[in-house]
């Protein structure tokens, strides 16, 4: 079994706000292209125009739907890829050693020439962050774009994951949450930055913006105001009847 290190020198990991992304799927897809073109082995589809498409991804959005007490229901879209755990189990459950932690940033990352594709990592992982690509027969996962970050041939402002770089809501942030004073961490601590699932004792290094509760008193003044304007002005005896009752109310 592979073994995590004592110590990491940084903390390199992604805050994500729930608040403000939208669900556009632009950092699954980013995700996609750069890291089939980028590190490791392409991630493959298997019969992508018929019946029954399969892929593989890195960065999955999944949307649900919450009705807060005393407020209204709203939509939130919640971004999952590997969380680069401190205590990672997929890394100390890997019979070959593929799956291991960096002591100089701690990410997470397989070494897919020494990958059997046997999913004990898969089945350790508590977020369901690693997918086996069929066609190469190895485990896949976020890098947090190592060839990205670290990259002097590319300009320094695209020296981000992909995911980040292309959010057009800017509900995604990297940088070192071991530094108390960078801007990641200062985000982490004003909005209450959340581990997922921190009952399984995994201790992710990623973080979670909480979404604002929506006001229902505020917006829905507002909502129906807007609502007639968009209304064509009724005429005739409906108009009359319209205007009447509304006098009378």
């Amino acid at each position: 079994m592979t073994t995590l290190p004592d110590r990491v020198e940084r903390r390199m990991g992604l805050v994500i706000d729930l608040d403000i992304c939208v669900g556009c799927h632009a950092c699954a897809v980013s995700c996609k292209e750069w890291n089939t073109q980028g590190y490791g082995a392409p991630l493959s589809d298997q019969h992508p125009y018929g019946a029954d498409p399969s892929g593989t991804w890195l960065n999955r959005i999944h949307s649900f739907e919450i009705e807060p007490e005393d407020a209204p229901a709203q939509i939130v879209h919640f971004p999952k890829s590997c969380l680069h755990c401190e205590d990672a189990p997929c890394v100390t459950v890997c019979p070959t050693g593929a799956s291991y932690k960096r002591v100089e940033d701690g990410i997470v990352l397989v070494n897919e020439d020494h990958c059997m594709g046997c999913g004990l990592c898969a089945w350790a992982c508590p977020y369901g962050a690693r997918e086996l690509d069929r066609a190469e027969g190895v485990m896949k996962k976020c890098t947090l774009c190592v060839d990205r970050i670290y990259n002097d041939n590319i300009p320094e402002e695209d020296r981000l994951p992909a995911c980040v770089r292309s959010c057009p809501a800017g509900a995604r942030h990297f940088g070192d949450l071991s530094d108390p004073g960078s801007a990641v961490s200062d985000m982490v601590r004003a909005r209450g930055g959340m581990d997922l699932m921190a009952e399984q004792g995994t201790k992710p290094v990623n973080k979670y913006l909480p979404p604002r509760i929506r006001d229902r008193h505020a917006t829905a003044p507002q909502t129906v105001q807007l609502a007639r304007l968009a209304e064509p002005e009724a005429t005739g005896f409906l108009g009359w009847l319209d205007r009447a009752l509304e006098r009378l109310g």
